[in-house]
């Protein structure tokens, strides 16, 4: 299982090389960017630019929200300047964010993403193979592209597509039609057992994929920190993000699962009231050691790793609270040293 970071608080465009650099720097193995308060493309263009090896990926892009070939063009670009690191993360978001917020039509989001995907995939084959673009789906149909707006081909091939989903039917249409999944970071490893994987599996059976060619990642909400201060800061900023998520009202399975349902219709409409800073009194302890991992730096990915090794195949650090730097080097330096001692070397 292959460590990464999560991007939660994008940086500042000036600040954005650096920061890439400096986890590269430290032994990251990828590097994933949320959308929220910026761009996700933007700060991987930027550290793409910067670094040489350590994967990039948003997790996520809103797909709904966006035309397939304005994305299809930003993704083969940055795939191009990334030589072929890049990781196309994608999502449907729900339904308020897509009519509200985005001012897009919302109807069968699954659907609509499978039409996006293969939108996507046509473009692609369109500039990589010189297939003529022919693509008529049931939402999205792309019937052009004239020489001048054509892009060239990549020598290193159509970005890979990662497809985030929660409930059956996005999960299945990610093992049929993408290159990986992302999972939510309300998972628990029960739920990747019993549900997700399975889900998985059957989408990959029918389109003749098998497991060894398909990545499966999760942003993982950690709670750390060089000081029993800093680790209560955690704690906290961790509680209230968890409330946040577990107020939508998509999410409730995940709830339920945990034997937490109770608490759903109330984080919702606490969120209904912009009560916000409420929502963390509901989330218990028992519930933050369900949802996080909870160690101090040098004991963190041990403990990441008897929960998601052998279940998802890159788990990106997500530290929803401020954190020094620094603090990161020593979280890898001791899983590289977990490693040594668990070979043998």
């Amino acid at each position: 299982m292959e460590i990464d970071f999560y991007q939660n608080n994008p940086p500042r465009p000036s600040e954005a090389r650096a920061q890439g650099a400096a986890l590269e720097g430290s032994g990251f193995a990828g590097l994933w960017s949320i959308e929220a308060g910026s761009d996700p493309l933007l700060p991987l263009i930027l550290a793409a630019d910067a670094t040489e090896r350590i994967q990039l990926g948003t997790a996520i892009a809103v797909a709904l929200a966006r035309n397939p070939v304005v994305l299809a063009q930003a993704a083969h670009d940055l795939n191009v300047l990334a030589e072929g690191r890049f990781m196309l993360g994608l999502g449907s978001q729900v339904k308020g964010h897509i009519e509200r917020r985005y001012g897009m039509p919302w109807s069968r989001p699954a659907a609509r993403m499978r039409d996006f995907i293969g939108a996507l995939r046509a473009v692609w084959s369109c500039w990589n193979d010189g297939t003529a673009l022919d693509y008529r789906g049931e939402f999205y149909q792309h019937t052009l592209m004239t020489p001048m707006f054509s892009a060239a081909p990549s020598e290193f091939g159509p970005p890979r597509v990662i497809l985030a989903g929660v409930g059956e039917v996005m999960t299945r249409l990610a093992g049929e039609v993408a290159d990986g999944f992302a999972a939510h970071p309300l998972t628990v490893p029960g739920l990747l057992d019993e549900f997700t994987l399975p889900m998985l599996q059957r989408g990959m059976e029918l389109s003749g994929r098998d497991r060894a060619s398909f990545c499966v990642m999760a942003p993982v909400m950690v709670v750390t920190g060089a000081d029993s201060a800093s680790m209560d800061a955690a704690l906290a900023a961790t509680r209230q993000q968890i409330g946040f998520y577990a107020s939508t009202p998509a999410y409730r399975s995940v709830l339920e699962f945990v034997g937490a349902a109770d608490i759903g219709p109330q984080l919702t409409e606490l969120s209904r009231r912009g009560e916000w800073a409420q929502m963390s009194n509901l989330i218990s302890d028992d519930l933050v050691e369900a949802f996080a991992v909870v160690a101090p730096p040098e004991q963190l990915t041990a403990r990441l790793r008897d929960r998601f090794d052998g279940r998802l195949d890159r788990a990106a650090l997500y530290a929803p609270y401020d954190i020094d730097p620094g603090l990161w080097q020593t979280v890898i330096d001791a899983d590289r040293a977990g490693e040594v001692t668990a070979s043998g070397r």
